[in-house]
Formats: C-alpha cells, structure tokens, sequence
C-alpha cells in the first residue's frame, strides 16, 4: 500500500518537473521513510527493487512513452534486474534514483538505475525489461523502436550486459527436459 501511496504522490509532483527526452534519463527524488526499514533500521534490500519501479514509471511518463505504450495495450514487465549495494540508506535520508536506458538486445530493454544522495552513489541496478501486449504476447524490438522513432545507433549495450542476460536466461520447462 505505501507504494501506492508514494506512486500517487510522484504522480502529483511530477507534473512541475521539466519533460524529459527517453534517451536522456531523469533523476527522480525520495526519501526514506519509516515504512522503508528493515531491523537494522536501514532501507531494506527489497524496497530498494520497488522503488526502482517507480523510478522507471517517472522515466517513462516524463518522457511521453508511458501513455504511447498504454494507447497500444501494451505494459511493461521486468525479466531480471541485478543490483549492488554500497552504503546503508538510513531513516529521513533524501536520495534520488537515477534512471537511463543502457541498451538493448533482440529481446529486451535494458535500464541502469543509481541510487544517490547528493553526489555520493549508494546503489546500482541494471534491470532487463519487456514489453507484453494486452492482447497477448510480446512487443518485437521494431514495434518499439518505431513508437519511440528509431533506437539511436550510438547506443551500445555493454558486453557485461550482454553476458549477464545469458548467463541469467531461464529455460522453459519443455526445454529443460
């Protein structure tokens, strides 16, 4: 429920904030609250990947893509995310996330996404995203790069990237065999 809460506050404040092109990223503003802790009284591990959520959400809605996706019945879903953690975010403590298209592959999006206070970095993610329809089955990379108008070529996804979405891919069950 504090998801909804804070997704419902983003939306609010988000209006005053400037548009923003999808390629050039955005910094989304928060802080921790009471309901953000774990017993170590620091933000737990978990709500780091919700808040990544909503991060992506401002990036999308910012930049015009979130209501050009749902005008064509199709939503987004996360197919894997790795993050690293580097300090503690405590109680009170203002951040932002920092959120940017990495790349791309045959099959999915990639979105890099920070964690700041000020300039000290606290956490990063790398988050493998696809886009599903409505009516059933997945976005191709065409349809996509033709709603945003073309994916630009300097745009290169980094071979770590690449390795880890490999190494990461599930098989189906009927393949697993």
């Amino acid at each position: 429920m504090n998801l909804l809460f804070r997704l419902l506050w983003l939306r609010i404040r988000s209006r005053r904030w400037p548009r923003t092109d999808i390629w050039a990223g955005t910094r989304t503003p928060f802080r921790v609250t009471l309901t953000d802790l774990d017993l170590q009284m620091h933000m737990n591990n978990g709500k780091y990947l919700s808040l990544l959520d909503l991060g992506r959400i401002d990036m999308m809605n910012r930049s015009g893509l979130w209501s050009k996706v749902l005008a064509k019945g199709w939503y987004p879903v996360v197919a894997g995310q790795t993050i690293t953690y580097r300090k503690s975010l405590k109680l009170g403590e203002r951040f932002a996330i920092h959120s940017r298209i990495a790349g791309f592959d045959e099959r999915a999006v990639y979105i890099e996404q920070s964690f700041y206070c000020g300039t000290d970095l606290y956490a990063r993610a790398t988050v493998k995203a696809r886009f599903l329809k409505r009516a059933g089955g997945s976005v191709s990379q065409q349809e996509l790069a033709d709603l945003v108008g073309g994916f630009p070529e300097d745009l290169q996804l980094p071979d770590w990237i690449t390795d880890w979405s490999d190494a990461t891919r599930l098989k189906s069950a009927r393949s697993a065999g």
